[in-house]
């Protein structure tokens, strides 16, 4: 393994195991602790995922840059575009349609049920399964 194969192998596992323990565990969970409120969980909520996306951002830029510098295999490209792709969608159309009506929450509006919300599920259960065949792809070289 090249060291821009271990760069991408070692990034990749980093960043879903970082979507696995906020968006699947962390929080889901955070709305069952006591005395957390639907207002409270988004304020919460918007604060850890914005720092989510930063690292998320960052291991994207260190990826890419591993496969545009280093010797990889040629494969790794295509699966490196799929959860880098998936990331800026969620960050330009995704979150800014979550963050609207989570606005409106906190300002104390009923916003009802979010189908967007749904939709960046999907997405990060997308981009962990891109993760996972990027992760593999980049160990077996």
């Amino acid at each position: 393994m090249s060291g821009g194969q271990g760069t991408v192998a070692a990034a990749t596992f980093v960043w879903l195991g970082m979507v696995l323990a906020i968006s699947f565990l962390e929080a889901p969970l955070k709305f069952r602790a006591p005395g957390v409120d639907l207002r409270l969980g988004l304020g919460i909520g918007r604060i850890v995922f914005r720092a989510l996306n930063l690292v998320e951002l960052v291991l994207a830029v260190l990826i890419a840059g591993a496969l545009a510098l280093g010797d990889t295999a040629d494969g790794l490209l295509p699966a490196a575009c799929v959860p880098i792709g998936v990331l800026i969608a969620q960050l330009l159309l995704v979150r800014p349609a979550l963050t609207k009506r989570s606005n409106r929450v906190l300002a104390g509006e009923d916003a009802g049920g979010s189908r967007v919300h749904l939709v960046y599920v999907a997405a990060e259960v997308v981009k962990v399964v891109a993760l996972v065949v990027l992760g593999v792809a980049a160990l077996r070289g």
